[in-house]
């Protein structure tokens, strides 16, 4: 762990596709700047190598926990780039036939596959007016356990997209001792225009703690149009950094120390009843 006090952390925001070729190289660029930016810390987006034209096509690229094509791209990745990498989610192989697990995993700097978390809530909703129709549930099985982790920003606690709307589940990250939430995300171009930026700023002030949020982009093989909107914020709900539209690197200062001095100035955590 680092020692210094702030920490360079990234939220890389992409357009995938179902080319895992292609994504690969996108995100390696992508990551390569961050490198050279300074990053320590880097998140990828929910889906980080694939979205394909079909929610079942996943299945095809779904891997065994910790082995296969995307778990050595990201531990070659962490190495060349020289920074600890949080993959927003991949698809890992379950236990049930046809369904398998969002897993967000996290490799250090040397390469190593330091946490797997998998998604608790999955996304089975009706959009109002139309807007869409989401059953993650059909491809796709839940997790049930909260993750955290020591890294050079301080402890993050893992989240997937969906799970943003679950307050409890951030308040369990807080009690584990998370002093910052990744939150990579392909958030629907209408429930981010209306719930994105307030749900992630309502997650950093209510809990004072970062929020590194990373987010696809665009329309994608699938007719799908993510918002993108990546963004870092702070303790105090202040956006230090974002990135509305395109493919990028969302970059700004962390201070490691911020957090736990806001909690002792302004003890709202330690006044809960319920």
């Amino acid at each position: 762990m680092s020692n210094r006090s702030t920490v360079r952390v990234a939220a890389i925001q992409m357009h995938c596709c179902a080319d895992l070729g292609r994504n690969f190289r996108a995100a390696d660029e992508l990551l390569a700047e961050a490198g050279r930016r300074g990053v320590q810390l880097a998140l990828l987006p929910e889906n980080s190598f694939f979205i394909g034209a079909n929610d079942e096509d996943k299945l095809g690229v779904a891997e065994q926990p910790g082995k296969g094509p995307i778990h050595d791209f990201l531990a070659d990745a962490a190495v060349r780039h020289g920074l600890w990498l949080v993959a927003g989610s991949i698809p890992v192989q379950s236990a049930i036939s046809g369904k398998c697990f969002g897993t967000s995993v996290a490799y250090d700097d040397q390469g190593r596959l330091m946490a797997s978390y998998r998604k608790i809530h999955l996304f089975d909703v009706d959009l109002p007016e139309g807007a869409g129709h989401y059953c993650e549930s059909a491809t796709m099985t839940h997790g049930d356990d909260t993750v955290t982790l020591d890294t050079p920003a301080g402890r993050i606690g893992l989240t997937i997209c969906y799970d943003l709307r679950f307050p409890e589940l951030y308040r369990r990250l807080v009690d584990a001792g998370a002093t910052v939430f990744t939150v990579p995300a392909a958030f629907t171009a209408v429930t981010g225009e209306a719930h994105w930026e307030s749900l992630l700023r309502a997650r950093a002030i209510e809990n004072l703690a970062y929020v590194i949020a990373a987010g696809q982009y665009g329309v994608h093989d699938n007719g799908r149009r993510s918002y993108g909107c990546s963004m870092i914020i702070d303790p105090w709900g202040k956006v230090l950094a974002r990135q509305a539209e395109g493919c990028g690197v969302v970059d700004a200062l962390l201070d490691t120390r911020r957090a736990e001095t806001l909690r002792k100035e302004f003890p709202v955590l330690t006044h809960r009843r319920l």
